[in-house]
Formats: structure tokens, C-alpha cells, sequence
């Protein structure tokens, strides 16, 4: 029998779907950079990349006098000598707040920061390729992102958090209509994400096959496809456990979906969306102040194990940052509060000699 494509070839298959259907409604140029960068890219980011170039290019024809109103398409290479620095500054400005097909789009400071960077890739590459006969990108300056509060679950909203996903408690008559049927899936879900920091994607990504229980790990595939190993405590195993004995008796909808672990109630793989929802419905009773995501989620566990082992570098080796410094900046925050209980923790007199 024909071997299913896992969770990941699906979607770089559909991915490239994708980024082959929108080539055809942009200039060749945009295929040549496609390619150019294929070698060292996922297609997941050259999609990314696409649907950037694809507004940039929209921008262009519809906002600067200089492109007279050409559509995308007969947007030519040589045009492209015509933008300015100036241009890419109004790209920014316009990426605040502009209209596509009737629809309004906002973007916040990280969202037109990344966008500026792929036009810059854009640029560059077509630069170095003699496209065009100037880089004008490289004059202007990213945004400034200012770093937020980062949003995570205390210790005892973590408790709240799968108590309720594990009883149901607090959830509507609908909600626990559907409840009576997904708890224990969604207590494991929420234990996996608390005690392991694991990506949604990768959540969504597992297979029965990636559980070894002799070792109290999983195996994930990571961003740009590596696969790692990431290790539980005995409450994940036991949730797994719990879950896979009820998921094991589940005939599935399609035999694509035969290996995944966590089930939608239509019995097909669980999707990313479907994930954010069920995480959305369970953190907004009892934490409705916070906007906790799964995203959030894999924070609280980043806090918790900076707390425990204050190890910037294991923090990082476990989140699969490859670069130490992204740990650093999301969570020196910390530092501050373990400081602080440093503090607490010397004597100056002790309280019994006092007079």
C-alpha cells in the first residue's frame, strides 16, 4: 500500500500549489526570484514572500504616478528603476491601514516590519541579478519594534486552565455538548502545549508513530523541516496515555489521516485552526483579560522553565531558537524577577537578634 503523505508534505505540496497559482498573475521577474531562492528556503517562507511582493507590486500601480496605473502583471523589471527610497516609505505608511478587493487591512509594526524585509530580498536579489540597475532598499530603515509585555498564564491559571478543559465546567450547554466528546483530547492538547512548549504546527504535525512512552518523548518536525526529539513529565504521559487509548478505537474519515494523533470530530487530522479555537474557548473563561494563544502557551512554558532552570541557552535549545538572542529578548524580563527573589533571599540581621 502507497505510503500517506505526512501533515508537512501536505502542506509544502499545498504550498507550492499556492505560490505556482499566484506566478501566474505576476511578472516573470517574480518567478525568477521564486527559483533564485528555493535552494535555501521553505516554501512556506517563499509563499510569505510572494504574497508581500504581490501587495508591494499592487501598492506600486495603484499609488505611485510613476507606474501610470499598469496593472501587476505588465509591471516590468525596468519599472522597477523608478522606485525610490521615498516610495518604500509611503509602502510602510499605506501598510498601516489599506484596501484589497473592498476588504480593509491593518498591519501592526512586526507584520509591515517583515514585509519591508521581503521587498528587500526582493530588490536585492533582483540587484545582484542585474535586473534592475539600483538597490534603493538598502537606504531605508526598518521600523522599530517596540517589545511588548509578554502575555502568559500564572501557576494557578495553568491549574484553571486544564481543570476546565479536563471537566468542562463553566463552558456553555453547547459548548459542553461538544465537550463530552473532545475532554480528553483537549486536556492532552493543553498538557502537550504546557509541559513541552511545542509549536501548533507541530502539535498538528504529530503521528501516533512520533510517541515513544519508553523514553517519555515525542519526535517533531521543527521549522525548515528538522526533526527533534522533545521529552515530557509523567502528567503529559499520562494525558497521552489517557488519549491514545480512547483515540486508538476511532475509525478515521480517510485513511490520509490514519497515523495523526490529535482528531478533529469529524475524524480527519485537527487543524491549526481549529487548535486556536479550542485554546481561544477554554483561556477566555478563565483568564477573559489575556489573549492567550497557543503561541501564549508556549510562553508560559518558556517562563516557567527559564524560571526553573535559569538557563538562557536550554530555554532556547527547547524552544528551537537558533538564535540564542531571540530567547534573550522575549524573555529578559524575567531576569528582573529573579533578581528580585535573589534579593529576598540575603539577611542583613537576623530577626531574632534584633533588639
Amino acid at each position: 500500500m502507497k505510503k500517506s503523505a505526512t501533515y508537512f508534505e501536505e502542506r509544502d505540496n499545498k504550498n507550492i500549489e499556492d505560490i505556482r497559482l499566484m506566478l501566474t498573475s505576476l511578472p516573470d521577474f517574480c518567478s525568477h526570484f521564486i527559483r533564485g531562492i528555493e535552494p535555501r528556503t521553505t516554501s512556506l517562507t517563499r509563499l510569505g514572500y510572494l504574497r508581500d511582493i504581490k501587495i508591494f507590486l499592487e501598492f506600486l500601480a495603484s499609488n505611485i504616478k510613476e507606474f501610470n496605473g499598469k496593472k501587476v502583471e505588465d509591471i516590468e523589471a525596468s519599472d522597477l528603476n523608478q522606485v525610490t527610497s521615498l516610495h518604500l516609505e509611503m509602502f510602510l505608511s499605506y501598510l498601516n491601514l489599506y484596501k484589497n478587493n473592498g476588504k480593509l487591512f491593518k498591519n501592526g509594526e512586526k507584520a509591515r516590519n517583515r514585509k519591508l524585509s521581503s521587498v528587500r530580498n526582493f530588490l536585492k536579489y533582483l540587484f545582484k541579478n542585474n535586473f534592475i540597475e539600483k538597490n534603493v532598499a538598502e537606504k531605508v530603515d526598518s521600523p522599530k519594534i517596540r517589545e511588548g509585555e509578554i502575555i502568559r498564564l500564572e501557576v494557578d491559571e495553568i491549574v484553571n486552565l486544564l481543570n476546565l478543559s479536563e471537566s468542562g465546567d463553566g463552558l456553555t450547554k453547547m459548548q459542553k455538548g461538544f465537550h463530552k466528546h473532545t475532554s480528553i483530547r483537549d486536556f492532552a492538547i493543553m498538557s502537550v502545549f504546557l509541559g513541552t512548549g511545542i509549536r501548533i504546527s507541530e502539535l498538528v504535525g504529530l503521528n501516533i508513530s512520533d510517541i515513544f512512552f519508553d523514553q517519555n518523548s515525542f519526535k517533531v518536525t521543527r521549522k525548515g523541516g528538522s526533526k527533534v526529539i522533545l521529552y515530557y513529565n509523567s502528567e503529559v504521559e499520562n494525558a497521552l496515555k489517557q488519549y491514545l487509548n480512547q483515540r486508538t478505537k476511532i475509525k478515521v474519515a480517510d485513511e490520509v489521516h490514519e497515523n495523526a494523533l490529535f482528531l478533529s470530530l469529524q475524524k480527519r487530522r485537527i487543524s491549526v485552526r481549529a487548535v486556536e479555537k479550542l485554546v481561544k474557548k477554554y483561556s477566555q473563561i478563565i483568564s477573559p483579560l489575556k489573549n492567550i494563544t497557543p503561541h501564549k502557551l508556549r510562553s508560559t512554558f518558556g517562563t516557567n522553565l527559564y524560571r526553573e532552570t535559569n538557563d538562557i541557552y536550554i530555554v532556547a535549545d527547547v524552544l528551537g531558537h537558533k538564535d540564542v538572542n531571540t530567547t534573550r529578548k522575549h524573555y529578559a524580563a524575567i531576569s528582573e524577577d529573579i533578581r528580585r527573589n535573589a534579593a529576598t533571599k540575603v539577611k542583613l540581621r537576623d530577626n531574632e537578634n534584633n533588639f
